[in-house]
């Protein structure tokens, strides 16, 4: 990554500043977890972000809002415009797209995050669970780029650096990983590919287009909820590792950082964070746990 840019000192999570002034940021999957921390993070760096999600009222085991996360981006100091859509319905992310321009005038940055899991096995999984994470995982992030295109497009000529950013790992073919809920590696893995052939193909655009994944587990619903529980949240970092190596990552040159499968570690560690205590729910606990599709 380009040295110039800023450091993770100056992007953390409780300064404000300019990085984002005047760019639009579009964030799926923004009601909770990661999704909601790269909202508020761009929005402290005055960006305007609208965020989809289908939450409008409170589950009981799936804390927060599309409303609640939006006041919280609201107070980070962003302008935000909260979407209620379901990401496998077309119709409905074609809406929200127009909605997004007429407000904010454009798009500059696509966060794909939304996502299911289920890690269910091969002989056991229903087959509508398997188009289920089909549809969200791989079809959606797809088709949100192409909505977006032609406004990232029009961001590159006015020299806004736009970039298409995927929550999704590195391509990992071990067995143990592959096989750990293959339905679910078949659609991670698929969107991590759209993500190599988005960039080839955006290149000329001048648009980057990248995907990112936690090394550690992060402390999100998936993880209470079906990774591990309390003894998993214990041994996993805050969302907040993934906001600021997003923020790092949509600060790059589209120009030429583009097509990588990047860990959020990594991004950090590039420009000279090593220390990522402050990261973990327990801090100075003991041993991290890998997130899927990670070595230990």
């Amino acid at each position: 990554m380009n040295n110039l840019l800023p450091t993770p000192a100056s992007v953390r999570a409780d300064s404000t500043g300019d990085l984002l002034r005047g760019r639009t940021a579009l964030v799926t999957g923004a009601s909770r977890g990661i999704g909601r921390a790269i909202a508020i993070r761009f929005a402290a760096e005055g960006a305007n972000v609208a965020m989809i999600a289908r939450t409008q009222e409170p589950h009981p085991k799936l804390p927060g809002t599309i409303h609640t996360a939006a006041a919280d981006v609201a107070a980070a100091g962003g302008d935000v415009l909260p979407l209620v859509a379901d990401v496998r319905d077309d119709k409905a992310l074609e809406e929200a797209v127009d909605r997004i321009v007429d407000r904010f005038g454009g798009i500059d940055i696509l966060v794909n995050n939304a996502g299911s899991v289920d890690l269910t096995g091969a002989e056991q999984i229903g087959m509508q669970r398997y188009d289920h994470m089909q549809s969200v995982n791989v079809r959606a992030p797809f088709l949100l780029s192409k909505l977006a295109l032609p406004h990232l497009r029009l961001s590159a000529r006015a020299g806004r650096n736009p970039h298409i950013l995927t929550l999704s790992p590195p391509l990992n073919l071990s067995p143990a990983h592959v096989g750990n809920g293959v339905a679910y590696t078949v659609s991670k893995y698929g969107v991590s590919i759209a993500t190599i052939g988005l960039a080839h193909e955006f290149r000329s655009h001048g648009i980057a287009v990248n995907s990112l994944w936690p090394r550690t587990k992060i402390d999100t619903a998936a993880v209470r909820n079906l990774l591990g529980g309390e003894d998993a949240v214990a041994a996993s970092r805050t969302p907040l590792i993934c906001a600021d190596a997003a923020l790092l990552i949509v600060t790059s040159p589209a120009s030429t950082y583009t097509g990588h499968l990047l860990l959020d570690e990594d991004v950090l560690a590039s420009h000279g964070s090593t220390d990522l205590d402050r990261y973990r729910v327990v801090p100075g606990g003991g041993a991290l746990a890998a997130d899927l599709f990670v070595d230990g």
